[in-house]
C-alpha cells in the first residue's frame, strides 16, 4: 500500500499529465473545426454521436451538453448502429463519430455506410491517419502523447481530450446561438440550476396565507394572525400601505419586557420599514437579500402593495439554498 504522501504525489502527477494533454490541444483547433461548428449550427438535421468502449460514454456526455445546450443530438453507440441502429440516422442528420484509434472493427463497418447514406460524417479522432479520419469530411484531432496511466494503457488522457473537444463545440455553438440564461432554463426547469434562473418570489409567495394586522390591532390578534398564518411574521397595513412588520421574534422579546399586554397593540411592536421585495424579482435574489440581513422572512410587493410573504424555508424547500 502506498503511504498518503506517494498517493498524493500520483494524484498531482496525474493532473498535471492531462493539464498538458489538454493545453496541447489548442493547436489542433484548425479550419476543420470551424467549419464543423458551422456545419452543425446550420443543419437542418440532429446530430448523431456514436462511439464504442469508453469512447461511447464519452458521446453520451457530449450529446447530453449539447440537448441541454440547444443542439438536438442523440447518441448511437457503433457496435449497435451495425445490428439495426442505423435507422436512427436520418436525411438531414449530421454524424460525428469518436475514436481514439479510428481503426477499430465496429467504426470500419459504420463509416462506410454513413457515406453511403449520403450523410455528412465528422470525425474525432487522436489518429490522423486513421481510417476514420481518411473517410470523414471533416477531422478533429483528440490526439494526445501518452496516457496518464502507468502502463499507457488506461483510456484518460485519451477520453480527457474527447470530452474537452465536445465542450469545445458546445461552447461555440452556445455563442453562436446566441443561447442566453432564459435558454438554458428552459432545457432545465427541474433542477435546482434551472429554478435559478426562473423561479420568481411571486411562485413561492402565492402558496403562502397573507398574514396582516392593522396598527391598533390588539397583541391576542396579532399572536393569533401569526401563529394561524405559520410564517412566524405579520405585515401591518394602514390604508392599503405596509408600515411595520411583527416578527414572531418581535413578540418573543415584548413578552420579555412587559408583562402586562392589556394596553399593547401593533404599532408599540412593529418594526417601521420593513424589508419588501417585489414578486417578479427572481428568487435568488430573495435568497441574497435574507442572508445580507439576516433574517428569515421578506414581505412581497407589486408596486409597493402589499402581496404576501416568501420564507426562507420555502427558497430551502426548491434548493435554492
Amino acid at each position: 500500500m502506498k503511504t498518503k504522501k506517494e498517493i498524493i504525489e500520483i494524484a498531482r502527477k496525474t493532473l498535471e499529465i492531462e493539464r498538458d494533454s489538454i493545453h496541447d490541444l489548442i493547436r489542433t483547433l484548425d479550419d476543420d473545426f470551424a467549419a464543423a461548428v458551422q456545419l452543425i449550427y446550420e443543419g437542418k438535421g440532429r446530430l448523431v454521436i456514436s462511439g464504442i468502449g469508453k469512447s461511447a460514454i464519452v458521446a453520451q456526455k457530449i450529446v447530453a451538453t449539447l440537448n441541454s445546450t440547444g443542439t438536438p443530438a442523440l447518441f448511437m453507440h457503433a457496435a449497435d448502429a451495425i445490428h439495426g441502429d442505423l435507422g436512427m440516422i436520418q436525411e438531414n442528420d449530421l454524424v460525428m463519430c469518436i475514436s481514439k484509434s479510428g481503426d477499430t472493427p465496429e467504426v470500419k463497418v459504420l463509416v462506410p455506410l454513413v457515406k453511403d447514406m449520403g450523410n455528412k460524417l465528422i470525425a474525432l479522432t487522436g489518429n490522423s491517419s486513421s481510417y476514420l479520419a481518411q473517410y470523414a469530411d471533416l477531422k478533429l484531432s483528440c490526439e494526445v502523447s501518452q496516457e496518464a496511466c502507468p502502463n499507457n494503457l488506461a483510456p484518460t488522457n485519451s477520453t480527457t481530450a474527447q470530452m474537452v473537444m465536445g465542450d469545445a463545440l458546445a461552447v461555440c455553438l452556445i455563442e453562436c446561438r446566441d443561447f442566453g440564461s432564459k435558454d438554458f432554463a428552459r432545457y432545465h426547469p427541474g433542477g435546482a440550476l434551472g429554478k435559478k434562473l426562473y423561479l420568481r418570489v411571486r411562485d413561492l409567495s402565492e402558496q403562502n396565507e397573507m398574514p396582516v394586522v392593522s396598527p391598533d390591532s390588539p397583541i391576542d390578534d396579532v399572536i393569533i394572525e401569526i401563529s394561524a398564518k405559520r410564517l412566524g411574521v405579520t405585515a401591518v397595513i394602514e390604508e392599503d400601505k405596509i408600515i411595520g412588520v411583527i416578527t414572531d421574534g418581535d413578540l418573543r422579546r415584548m413578552l420579555s419586557k412587559k408583562p402586562d399586554l392589556s394596553n399593547i397593540c401593533a404599532r408599540d411592536i412593529m418594526s417601521a420599514s420593513p424589508r419588501t421585495i417585489e414578486e417578479e424579482t427572481m428568487a435568488v435574489k430573495a435568497v441574497e437579500m435574507m442572508k445580507a440581513s439576516n433574517i428569515s422572512q421578506l414581505l412581497v410587493v407589486k408596486n409597493g402593495k402589499y402581496k404576501g410573504v416568501v420564507h426562507f424555508h420555502d427558497l430551502l424547500k426548491e434548493g435554492l439554498i
